[in-house]
């Protein structure tokens, strides 16, 4: 199994640009977020007042691109894919952000759900995405987030089909991991939350639901992207759903 060092060194030499689930059961993941400093106060705050979508680990000050949490990273180069707004436009997907970093970034990076998942299967859940070599489903809701300063938008969440009988301990068992999303918003019927269909998931790729299984929906980090679309702001960075900045520490080594 590679180690979380050895998959930013894949990462960096453009040998690792797939989603990042399943690689690694014991370490940390998290969805990135970059934009210039005199935004961070209020995105900052629109993280404050959303917890469950945007559980912040680390902030990376202006000047810096190295996370305490990961030694010897990059920010610019450890992620497997990019996605680059201006003017809440998606005009770019790329695998290194060097070219275009600024000295007023500030990195915000937001607790993953991936970093839950060995905790489900160790206690006999299975997960198809993962089992598939898929990337999680991912949706829009119909539920809004706390609006701060000029980020608001939909939350988003991620979706992992579960065995009806199993739906409850899931839910006992993320519950346990508030720092990356925590328990479920919403089990069952997805129309209650604004999803008309599963098949056609907003990020990542379609799984389908078998008989007897049924949707449980988690709070994701895709929720700032939205949010930073809709701020319009002259520039800002975020990971590809997915495919996640990979940490060395564990859940239970976080301060």
């Amino acid at each position: 199994m590679n180690t979380p060092a050895e998959v930013r060194e894949q990462i960096r030499a453009g040998k690792w640009n797939k989603p990042t689930t399943g690689f690694n059961f014991e370490t940390l993941q998290a969805n990135i977020v970059i934009l210039p400093v005199q935004y961070a106060g209020a995105f900052k705050e629109y993280t404050r007042s959303n917890p469950k979508p945007c559980p912040v680990l680390e902030v990376i000050h202006p000047g810096s691109y190295v996370s305490e949490l990961a030694d010897g990273s990059d920010i610019r180069k450890d992620v497997p894919k990019y996605r680059i707004y201006r003017q809440g436009e998606l005009v770019e997907q790329a695998e290194d952000v060097t070219e275009i970093w600024q000295n007023d970034f500030v990195t915000f990076l937001i607790g993953c759900s991936f970093t839950f998942e060995n905790a489900l299967i160790d206690s006999g859940i299975r997960l198809r995405h993962i089992e598939e070599k898929k990337n999680v489903a991912m949706y829009r809701t119909n539920i809004e987030t706390v609006e701060a300063g000029p980020f608001h938008g939909p939350m988003v969440v991620s979706m992992r089909p579960v065995p009806q009988e199993q739906a409850k301990l899931a839910a006992e068992i993320t519950e346990k991991f508030p720092r990356t999303h925590g328990g479920p918003v919403h089990i069952g019927d997805p129309r209650e939350i604004g999803i008309q269909n599963l098949d056609q998931p907003d990020y990542g790729e379609a799984i389908e639901l078998k008989e007897g299984e049924v949707p449980v929906f988690w709070a994701c980090g895709v929720t700032p992207q939205e949010a930073v679309l809709r701020a319009k702001l002259p520039i800002a960075i975020t990971h590809e759903p997915g495919h996640m900045f990979v940490m060395d520490k564990t859940y239970d080594e976080l301060d």
